[in-house]
């Protein structure tokens, strides 16, 4: 009220304190003529696309996934319609902090590299006991593309099933492959210092054509790109997953990867 009178005693007109005001030019000319008090605008909340799926996305911040884009595909198969910007906005508060080093970035030509590692996944059975699932990682150096099958047990055998469905996912055998020191890899050293790989994967190079390279030991920088791809699983696909047996799980898993490519 005392706001109409201090805008009129400074010489402006109706119009303009209505369009100061947000008043209709009538009620403000009312007031000020006739001394009739004024309610102030309340503008209705606008309900946000994202409301209906905060509960979900607060369940997923409880188990580990705080990927905004990861977030938005799975929502839109719940009917979410909007952008990311909002999701983001909502997660950044909640995301714990991150400390990132800076490192020089290695980059190999098309078709010279791909890193392969394994990495571990929990899971919780029905009696809430926890079992660790074992997960064989490709990516490509050049076009970071990646592969990934989960597994019962990460021994040579499933060790080089894996390595043959990832070279049938990409079609083709990159020149060469960096890889930890593995027991499914290289089990000592010879005289000279070389590496002695084991037999079933020495045959299984020698018939693909591959070059097996293995990584610095205790310098997990020299095989990042793998490193992060097996982070990016466990933080982005992993997360509050359901399937209901090995083969859901890497049907999910194959989808998940094209859908990168």
């Amino acid at each position: 009220m005392l706001r109409l009178q201090g805008l009129q005693a400074e010489g402006k007109g109706w119009r303009e304190i209505a369009r100061e005001t947000g008043h209709s030019k009538n009620t403000v000319k009312k007031y000020l003529r006739d001394g009739h008090p004024v309610e102030a605008k309340r503008r209705p909340q606008r309900r946000t696309k994202l409301e209906p799926f905060i509960q979900q996305i607060e369940q997923w911040m409880s188990e580990g996934l705080f990927n905004c884009v990861a977030m938005k595909q799975r929502l839109e198969k719940m009917g979410y319609t909007g952008g990311v910007t909002q999701i983001k906005a909502f997660v950044h508060p909640h995301r714990p902090p991150r400390q990132v080093q800076a490192k020089r970035r290695y980059e190999t030509k098309p078709g010279q590299q791909a890193q392969i590692d394994w990495g571990f996944c929990e899971e919780q059975d029905e009696n809430g006991r926890t079992h660790k699932v074992a997960v064989f990682v490709m990516v490509l150096g050049y076009s970071r593309s990646i592969y990934v099958e989960f597994t019962r047990r990460c021994d040579i055998h499933s060790f080089l099933r894996c390595f043959i469905h990832a070279l049938e996912h990409f079609s083709g055998v990159p020149k060469f492959g960096l890889t930890d020191h593995v027991k499914t890899v290289v089990i000592g050293r010879n005289d000279d210092g070389t590496p002695k790989w084991h037999p079933l994967f020495e045959d299984f190079v020698l018939t693909v054509g591959l070059t097996p390279k293995l990584c610095r030991v205790r310098v997990p920088q020299t095989k990042g790109k793998i490193e992060r791809g097996v982070g990016f699983v466990k933080d982005n696909f992993w997360p509050g997953r359901r399937f209901t047996g090995m083969a859901d799980l890497n049907r999910q898993a194959l989808t998940w990867c094209q859908h990168r490519m």
